[in-house]
């Protein structure tokens, strides 16, 4: 094997493929809101929850020596369009010996024949020898791989009886951030100390437990929608869902790892949603020489509200484009129980480089045509969505900007989130089905 095919350049590989796939620019720019949509889209697209800390390791952003866990490499290589990690590692290998130059046919003869002194036909001993190579190359590459640190999650396993453990989630507020959970769990069937309960993607919420005790409390900072779980031994024999929702509109500035919140009276006036230079000077924020972050959320119980039969509509500026935010980026997200959608906006001038995300569907500017997202945002705009059966077309100031049938299976929307660098405002923002229609207040 070549240096250039260690354990680490293949992991650099397969990294190299996921930042071609998203087309968001050097990886060493991402911000903790990039890793955070990354985390969600790989979410949606494997159906595996990789947390902000361990893409961010993986990446080389935060210090951490050991290697991946298996089921991270399995993530990721699935990410990049491979069936699992040990479907890419043959892939690379195979890539590596067609680019390695084959010695001349002559001198393979020469090393076979003076270590056995026979002569041996010219077809054999090249076949022979390549063939031996090409296993050999794989099976050590992917021994070192699984066994380093196998440590992949099952969904089940016949020596742990699920319905002998129980799990349940309980918040202390029913709306509201920060908000905390309290965990009510029996695991002391299970036959190790190995007992986790998952709160999804944040590192903070995968938290180590002892099987004797009964409960665990954690901290929510943001809203969202979780599937916890309770796991034994490597496998999930519990999950429950938990909404984390808001009381109305939440406005807040990203900020690790306590986000800035905004006082509802500050940024609810005049029928809009906004912050505004003068809130963000209340509240010791700058937008020079670097923007803050700036999100709105609007979370909640939306009955019967289904992705695949839908229309929603919200008009939205972003009126701050100086230092980094010439660009004026703007992400309107519909979130869902078990997926999401992510619509971009930008400047006309920074098209190029935006990427539309629906229920297992990405569409990257660089290999599509995308400029209709393309907006004035120092002026309001207004951003449609409508969807029958899975056909979703989305509207810019009522210009047709891209039309797709989506991938995923059906699942319940449960709100609203806009990402917004330096200020932003929105207004007018409803969801509509068949039977009814919901304003956001």
């Amino acid at each position: 094997m070549t240096e250039t095919h260690t354990d680490d350049a293949l992991i650099h590989e397969c990294l190299a493929a996921i930042e071609k796939k998203l087309g968001w620019g050097n990886s060493s720019s991402w911000t903790k809101t990039d890793f955070e949509e990354l985390s969600e889209i790989v979410q949606s697209e494997t159906g595996v929850t990789l947390s902000v800390t361990t893409l961010k390791r993986v990446w080389g952003r935060v210090k951490y020596d050991n290697k991946p866990t298996v089921t991270t490499l399995n993530t990721l290589a699935r990410f990049s369009g491979f069936k699992s990690w040990r479907t890419f590692v043959q892939h690379e290998m195979e890539k590596q010996v067609l680019r390695e130059p084959t010695p001349p046919i002559n001198r393979i003869e020469k090393v076979v024949e003076q270590k056995t002194k026979q002569p041996i036909k010219r077809s054999v001993s090249l076949s022979w020898i390549l063939g031996i190579g090409i296993i050999t190359l794989v099976f050590v590459t992917l021994f070192s791989f699984y066994n380093f640190n196998n440590r992949g999650y099952r969904t089940s396993n016949p020596a742990i009886d699920a319905s002998k453990f129980s799990f349940s989630a309980n918040k202390i507020f029913s709306t509201g951030v920060p908000n905390s959970v309290v965990f009510d769990y029996d695991a002391t069937a299970s036959p190790t100390d190995s007992v986790y309960i998952v709160q999804t993607w944040d590192i903070r919420r995968k938290t180590l437990v002892s099987k004797n005790d009964h409960h665990h409390s954690a901290i929510y900072y943001y809203p969202g929608y979780f599937n916890t779980k309770l796991i034994v031994d490597n496998t999930i024999v519990k999950r429950h869902d938990l909404q984390i929702a808001t009381d109305g509109w939440l406005a807040l500035a990203d900020n690790d790892p306590v986000p800035i919140y905004f006082k509802k009276s500050d940024f609810v006036k005049d029928g809009m949603i906004s912050v505004d230079k003068a809130l963000l000077e209340k509240n010791n924020l700058s937008l020079l020489p670097h923007a803050p972050k700036i999100r709105f959320f609007n979370q909640g119980d939306l009955g019967n509200l289904m992705n695949d039969n839908f229309e929603f509509e919200t008009t939205l500026k972003n009126e701050f484009r100086e230092g980094d935010n010439a660009c004026q980026y703007v992400e309107v997200l519909i979130q869902c129980k078990d997926d999401i959608i992510i619509i971009p906006l930008s400047a006309k001038a920074c098209v190029g480089q935006i990427h539309l995300y629906v229920a297992g569907t990405e569409v990257q500017s660089r290999y599509a045509d995308l400029s209709k997202f393309g907006c004035d945002l120092s002026q309001w705009n207004t951003l449609k969505v409508t969807c029958q059966d899975k056909h979703m077309k989305l509207f810019v100031n009522n210009v047709e900007a891209y039309a797709l049938i989506f991938p995923d299976n059906p699942t319940g929307i449960v709100g609203v989130q806009y990402r917004f660098n330096g200020v932003g405002a929105v207004k007018d923002t409803k969801f509509r089905n068949k039977e009814r229609e919901i304003q956001l207040q």
